[in-house]
């Protein structure tokens, strides 16, 4: 099996998201390309009309073994996403992407933020760590190990210590997008609608327009015998049913993050 056979195994967008990374951060780390031209500058973007710095703003990596580290990050929550919460349904959750962006750039101009990478970084952490089965686990650089509930958390200390409260600022817009988005499509479902993508871009994932994905924007997810993942709210109503004598839905024994 050739390379790029592996390559189209990976999900569209998370495909994207990989390589766009890559496309930006490598020119610079190799000196190809000035960062000045790829960060975010208000003013070059509205009186210049330099509009690509808002999409190259999202996917300058850190560098040395951080880009490395973030890059896997990426990988792993947008997968996990796309796979087990989109599955047949990348344009929602493109759509979704895009949608979280734009709320990023808007809690950073305030901030006079230049690269929004850790804050998207962020919050796909926040939704992944939310959605993930109940109990699962998480190891940080395999030295302790805890609810992976708490990564997001996590990440925004080691920003703190490391980076200082400027650093600290933009993760946490990161996960205060990261919450929104759970909040408004999965748990509560009140911008449901709103996350679904429009015809246009449907077609252009080639998607039927129901998405051919069973379960819908924050239901449940069936994927080759995978986790099988609900809103929280609805893990509590299933449960206080099953204490009153319904039978309800066996979620099995989940899986462990991390390992």
């Amino acid at each position: 099996m050739s390379f790029m056979d592996e390559i189209r195994k990976i999900p569209p967008v998370t495909r994207f998201l990989c390589a766009s990374s890559l496309a930006v951060t490598l020119p610079v780390l190799l000196q190809i390309l000035p960062i000045y031209k790829v960060v975010f500058v208000k003013e070059f973007v509205t009186q210049k009309f330099e509009i690509w710095r808002v999409f190259t703003s999202f996917f300058l990596g850190s560098s040395g073994i951080n880009f490395i580290f973030d890059l896997a990050m990426l990988y792993r929550n947008s997968n996990e996403l796309e796979t087990t919460h989109f599955p047949r349904r990348s344009s929602d959750y493109a759509w979704q992407l895009s949608l979280a962006g734009l709320a990023i750039l808007g809690l950073n101009v305030p901030l006079g933020t230049f690269v929004h990478t850790r804050a998207l970084l962020l919050a796909l952490t926040y939704v992944s760590s939310r959605l993930a089965p109940p109990g699962s686990q998480t190891s940080f650089f395999g030295l302790i190990t805890f609810p992976v509930i708490y990564l997001p958390y996590m990440l925004v200390g080691m920003d703190l210590l490391m980076g200082g409260p400027g650093a600290a600022a933009i993760s946490i817009s990161g996960a205060v997008v990261g919450h929104l988005w759970w909040w408004t499509v999965f748990d509560t479902g009140s911008l449901r609608s709103a996350g679904t993508a429009p015809a246009w871009l449907r077609g252009w994932f080639g998607e039927s327009a129901s998405g051919g994905a069973t379960g819908g924007v924050g239901g449940v997810a069936n994927v080759g015998g995978g986790v099988h993942v609900v809103p929280p709210r609805r893990v509590r109503e299933e449960a206080a049913a099953a204490a009153s004598g319904v039978r309800g839905h066996s979620w099995g024994t989940g899986r462990r993050l991390g390992e």
